[in-house]
């Protein structure tokens, strides 16, 4: 099999075009975010061409300073962005998420590279593409659990009220938000591995199949890395949500 076909400046420039198509049906169906989608375009090329370089070199010097320096900046940004403009969390259940999320992603990234692929957890090769895969997807899920979680007790909040002047203890009223929230995040990952294989072919599969790595290869780490996700996205949120609610309430059994 041939490896990826290295792709000139020109020929990567030209897939900007399909950008046009956007902006267009955009303009079409009156959606005002021509803005954003071109800042977010920029912004996304930026970010990872400067990735590139870094990884590059770190590729190139495998250090275990260099791994451990990575993953830290990858979970500090993915807990900064799940607890950005959250005025709604007090600092306890802002703590629980930070801690389910760091602790989660790393017991499942660990697992996935030193176990089943058999490599140190300091080889950049591999701990730094999974734990992207890996911690993104927690972060995008625990952020969708906490949306959830917060509007629906912010709608029910008569509701929540009338259950507790009736004396049902407050873990039990929480705790079916929490399982709702839970099932709300796993739904998209839960679809995409329905769909997977039949309606679409994964990112790392097919990036793998490109690089000339062999079909049935890039099928099995295809298949490892959608459990270690949906595992992932599992325990982060069951964490965040079932060590963040108890903060919302006291001892005396009252809502903060």
């Amino acid at each position: 099999m041939e490896g990826a076909v290295q792709l000139g400046i020109f020929q990567f420039s030209l897939i900007y075009l399909l950008l046009i198509i956007v902006l267009v049906i955009m303009k079409r169906a009156k959606v005002n975010q021509s803005k954003l989608l071109l800042v977010a375009s920029l912004r996304m090329s930026v970010q990872l061409v400067i990735v590139g370089y870094i990884l590059q070199y770190v590729f190139k010097n495998p250090r275990p300073l260099f791994t451990i320096i990575f993953l830290i900046i990858m979970i500090s940004f993915s807990i900064h962005r799940v607890l950005k403009g959250r005025k709604d969390l007090n600092n306890k259940f802002k703590i629980a998420i930070g801690s389910s999320l760091t602790f989660s992603g790393l017991f499942v990234l660990i697992f996935f590279v030193t176990v089943v692929v058999g490599k140190s957890i300091f080889n950049p090769q591999y701990t730094i593409p999974l734990a992207g895969m890996i911690i993104g997807n927690a972060m995008t899920g625990v952020n969708i659990a906490i949306k959830t979680f917060m509007d629906d007790i912010n709608k029910e909040k008569n509701k929540i009220n009338t259950l507790l002047n009736l004396g049902v203890e407050p873990k039990d009223i929480l705790k079916p938000f929490a399982n709702n929230a839970l099932e709300t995040a796993l739904i998209p990952t839960m679809n995409s591995m329905l769909g997977m294989g039949i309606i679409f072919l994964p990112g790392m599969m097919t990036g793998q199949m490109l690089s000339g790595t062999l079909p049935t290869t890039a099928i099995m780490y295809q298949i490892a890395i959608m459990i270690a996700i949906c595992t992932s996205v599992c325990t982060t949120v069951f964490l965040s949500l079932n060590l963040g609610y108890k903060s919302l309430y006291n001892n005396k059994k009252q809502f903060l």
